[in-house]
């Protein structure tokens, strides 16, 4: 007993100033274990009325849960029954909805089928005048293809002297023909001093022929044209200006003839653009060559100046035959006086037809008459031997001649019974 008392006063720790012993440790560690059971009593307490807490409220929840679930299988049983009828109302309605959207479809299927046959022929007719534009814009391709080959062999005759002198020279030609009747003109005829023009225009009443140029000079115009610079072209105007000077005064020298010519010729240019670019920038040209009796003509002045010349001649024919106009006019007016002279004898024999005719017509109406008369006599005796006592039955509907008028008329007589 001592022994456990020496033992349990045994120190065992010491803290500061205090000084722990064994007997104190195992009664600090009943203590703390007495306060540890007790505190597992009371969480065991504690956790079991929980679980009893828990178990009750999950009953309530359990009987909870079967309530809602009673109503969840009520309201899914009614609404099984409301989905039933929704599904046979949705059935018919789908029936109605293929039904409407099948003939809708019907519809619109005809709709767009007649749309397409529309649109087909209607691209159809599109197709086909695109085919016919197409062919006239190939056409006018073709036609200026050709225009452009036509232009290309212009500028090939344009660009070669000799072949320009003869274009100038065919249009002056075609003028020419054109206006003036064969023989009043000549083509690259010779004067008497050996000098050739290009056309040789024949005047009425033994007037002097009117002479007609039509070598122009181009290459100076041409040059003038293709000039860049100001200098450039200032030297071609010069040259163009000398070129024609010298022209107009070899037209002047050798086709203004006394006696055999008129006193002026014609300078044929055979360009309505060229002949306006003379006299607009070079007026001097022009007024030098009116000095020198030489007229510069285009195209149009020329052909203005052939039918002048037409209508001159035209007049010195009528001249020339006018004594035959007069005379053909004199046997005219014979003619016609002897259709009057023999218009009056066939009225004079119309009117004595006519005559003739109202003798006629006074004739047979007096036959008419006498002839009415004697079948009114007939009628006459006829109508005494029926008024004869005795006599038999007229009739019916015996025709009877009217005494006073003259007239006949039916009468219906009856027989005794």
């Amino acid at each position: 007993m001592n022994d456990l008392t020496s033992i349990l006063s045994e120190p065992v720790a010491r803290l500061g100033a205090s000084t722990f012993t064994l007997g104190h440790a195992l009664a600090f560690g009943t203590v703390l274990f007495l306060g540890l059971f007790l505190a597992l009593v009371v969480a065991l307490w504690r956790s079991a009325r929980a679980r009893a807490v828990a178990a009750a409220e999950a009953a309530d929840h359990a009987r909870d849960a079967e309530a809602r679930m009673a109503g969840i299988l009520q309201s899914q049983a009614e609404m099984k029954g409301r989905m039933g009828a929704i599904a046979e109302v949705f059935g018919a309605r789908q029936a109605e909805l293929t039904q409407s959207i099948g003939q809708r479809l019907d519809a619109m299927t005809g709709r767009l089928g007649q749309t397409m046959t529309e649109q087909t022929k209607s691209t159809h007719e599109s197709l086909a005048k695109l085919q016919e534009r197409l062919a006239v814009i190939d056409t006018a391709q073709g036609n200026i293809q050709s225009l452009a080959g036509q232009v290309v062999q212009l500028q090939a005759i344009l660009s070669n002297k000799q072949t320009r002198g003869a274009f100038g020279q065919s249009r002056m030609e075609a003028i020419v023909a054109d206006g003036l009747p064969h023989g009043a003109y000549e083509f690259q005829a010779t004067l008497s001093n050996g000098s050739r023009p290009d056309c040789l225009v024949k005047m009425p009443n033994g007037a002097p022929s009117l002479a007609i140029d039509a070598k122009f000079p181009l290459e100076a115009w041409n040059a003038i044209r293709a000039a860049d610079g100001a200098d450039f072209q200032k030297v071609a105007a010069q040259a163009f200006r000398r070129d024609i000077e010298i022209h107009v005064r070899d037209i002047a020298e050798k086709y203004l003839i006394q006696g055999e010519t008129q006193d002026t010729a014609f300078m044929f240019v055979p360009s309505e653009s060229v002949f306006a670019e003379i006299h607009e920038n070079f007026e001097a040209v022009v007024q030098k060559a009116h000095r020198a009796r030489v007229i510069i003509v285009s195209p149009s002045l020329l052909m203005l100046s052939i039918q002048v010349i037409q209508a001159i001649l035209k007049d010195a024919r009528m001249r020339e035959q006018a004594h035959l106009i007069q005379g053909e006019v004199i046997r005219l007016m014979e003619d016609v006086a002897r259709v009057d002279e023999r218009v009056r004898r066939l009225q004079t024999h119309f009117g004595q037809a006519t005559k003739d005719i109202d003798d006629i017509l006074v004739s047979t109406s007096k036959v008419t008459k006498r002839g009415q008369k004697i079948e009114a006599l007939e009628f006459a005796e006829a109508e005494a031997e029926a008024a004869r006592p005795g006599a038999g039955k007229v009739e019916a509907g015996a025709r009877v001649a009217d005494s006073k008028t003259g007239q006949l008329r039916l009468r219906v007589v009856e027989g005794d019974d």
